[in-house]
């Protein structure tokens, strides 16, 4: 396994939008093994293959806390929202930054597991949270075009000045 590098805001790869998974195999599988290692590395309860610059449908979630609920979704769908939850989103690709979202509060989903078989789930809570939040990476979209345009160019600034702070530091 290897862990992999997550693209940050406002990298423009993050605003590709990914396509169908046309084989499961072992290629897939070992990039699914690959996303859950940088997953718990970072640590975070999701990762969309996007944020790793591979724009394939694909996803990884475990909202457990102790790595014990592991979820791979390949081409994703979903097939019925109800209800409305806000909750405070962050993300992996905007380090550092939370803000309040609004989502549906449970969801029913359709996708191939790890053996390209079709499953059905029905999700609630986080975990719903969670799959609606890396679906949107895998569409082109981050939680925070969900935030006023004056955040957003906020965020922008700050995490641009901190990478350069960074690369300083690096000299």
């Amino acid at each position: 396994m290897a862990k992999l590098t997550i693209l940050e805001f406002p990298d423009p790869r993050l605003r590709t939008k990914a396509v169908p998974v046309e084989a499961v195999d072992d290629t897939l599988n070992a990039l699914i093994d690959d996303m859950f290692e940088t997953m718990y590395a970072a640590p975070g309860i999701g990762l969309a293959a996007t944020q790793v610059d591979v724009h394939k449908r694909l996803l990884v979630a475990d909202v457990s806390g102790d790595q014990s609920d592991p979820h791979a979704l390949i081409n994703p769908l979903i097939l019925e929202k109800d209800g409305v939850t806000m909750i405070e989103e962050g993300c992996l690709s905007v380090p550092g930054y939370y803000e309040e979202v609004q989502r549906a509060e449970h969801i029913r989903v359709r996708y191939l597991d790890r053996k390209g078989n079709e499953v059905e789930m029905e999700a609630e809570g986080l975990l719903a949270v969670c799959i609606q939040h890396e679906i949107d990476h895998l569409d082109g979209k981050l939680f925070v075009d969900y935030l006023s345009e004056a955040k957003r160019s906020r965020i922008r600034k700050r995490l641009e000045k901190d990478r350069r702070h960074q690369a300083v530091a690096a000299m």
